[in-house]
């Protein structure tokens, strides 16, 4: 009898204990699929001084790491396997070119808001001695071999006319001389994309980097920036051959595992550029309805693994969801809303990223400064 009784005590307690964990796993299932508390993060995210001098580190520490390094390359011989450093002396650092394009961007952003950050010396001398006229002829050279005529399309193309956006808009001496060393790589990329872009049928719709909509938003400032009326003018009328039709875009299905740009946000975003806003309107409410409601909320991505370079993309999705909400609401008083949906999620992966492991600390922090820049009151 005994023997029955304690054989019954040890399964209760283990009932017990698997009811207990069972009950743990359901609650923390539920929390991971719950609508996130915006109440809790809506505070407006404001890029500082210290915070300039923290998010500088990053781009500052890889830009003239040159392995590990993804070229992107296509071979046509054994002559064309070089370091990443002979092929592209002004942007091999920080993994890959794209991200070492807008690693340098992300300098010189963060110089013109805060000049007097405390490396701001060190920075210019890094960015005069990578973007000098050499290593862009260099660079532009390797536009011109046979099998690389496409390179980075267009999602590198369109950090480079950031970049170039960037130093333009920059009232530093050193960004006259940048400038002009940049001068014949943006004017290329600029040719590449006039020349490409009657070429393409369809838009690409994916949350990675060939994402046609970002790489068409990002030439676009460029483009009315200084005033290229040929590239503006092509980017409006390709912009509204691929978009302009488009309604009930099914943002319930972002995010893509692997993505860090919304399809969906990324589209309306372009389009708010190139409508008016009359149009934009319209538009808008076939496209996405749901903005217009005061309580729409979309989570977060969430990244199960920060050594994971394809997971990690889940916090670019939430910096760059934040700079396109932002961009949508810009001037529409009705989707103000949505500027606390943008903060939610820049403060929800703004913490994870310093400190981070190499596969987000080499790009991230670019995002995280596009998110902040678009930050409003």
């Amino acid at each position: 009898m005994q023997k029955y009784t304690i054989l019954l005590l040890i399964a209760l307690i283990f009932s017990c204990y698997n009811s207990k964990e069972e009950k743990q796993k359901n609650t923390l299932i539920l929390a991971l699929n719950s609508p996130p508390n915006v109440a809790e993060m809506d505070s407006i995210p404001k890029l500082d001084l210290e915070d300039a001098n923290t998010l500088g580190e990053l781009p500052l520490h890889c830009m003239n790491i040159e392995y590990p390094n993804r070229l992107s390359q296509t071979l046509g011989s054994d002559d064309d396997l070089k370091p990443p450093s002979v092929l592209h002396p002004a942007f091999y650092g920080c993994f890959d070119w794209h991200s070492a394009v807008h690693g340098h961007w992300s300098l010189v952003s963060l110089l013109k808001s805060f000049p007097e950050m405390d490396k701001a010396e060190i920075i210019e001398k890094k960015l005069l001695q990578n973007i000098s006229k050499e290593h862009i002829e260099t660079e532009v050279a390797y536009f011109f071999g046979e099998h690389n005529k496409s390179y980075e399309r267009t999602y590198g193309w369109a950090w480079l006319l950031k970049l170039a956006e960037e130093i333009h808009t920059w009232e530093s001496p050193v960004a006259r001389e940048l400038e002009n060393n940049l001068g014949p790589l943006t004017n290329l990329i600029v040719e590449k994309y006039i020349e490409f872009l009657p070429k393409l049928n369809y838009p690409i719709r994916v949350g990675e980097h060939p994402n046609t909509a970002f790489g068409l938003s990002f030439a676009w400032d460029y483009a009315n920036t200084v005033n290229n009326t040929e590239l503006k003018d092509l980017i409006e009328q390709r912009a509204k051959n691929f978009y302009l039709k488009d309604a009930d875009c099914p943002i319930s299905w972002e995010p893509g595992g692997y993505d860090f740009l919304s399809p969906c946000l990324e589209e309306a975003a372009l389009m708010k550029r190139v409508l008016t806003t009359a149009e934009f309107r319209v538009w808008l409410n076939l496209f996405l309805p749901q903005l217009r409601d005061k309580n729409f909320v979309i989570e977060t991505g969430k990244v199960s693994d920060r050594k994971d370079g394809k997971l990690v993309h889940l916090d670019g999705v939430n910096f760059s969801r934040a700079w396109s909400l932002n961009k949508i609401a810009e001037g529409l008083p009705e989707y103000m809303h949505l500027k606390q949906m943008a903060n939610y999620h820049i403060n929800y992966s703004l913490p994870s990223i310093i400190n981070d492991s190499y596969e987000g600390g080499h790009w991230l922090g670019s995002f995280a400064i596009y998110a902040l820049n678009s930050v409003s009151e």
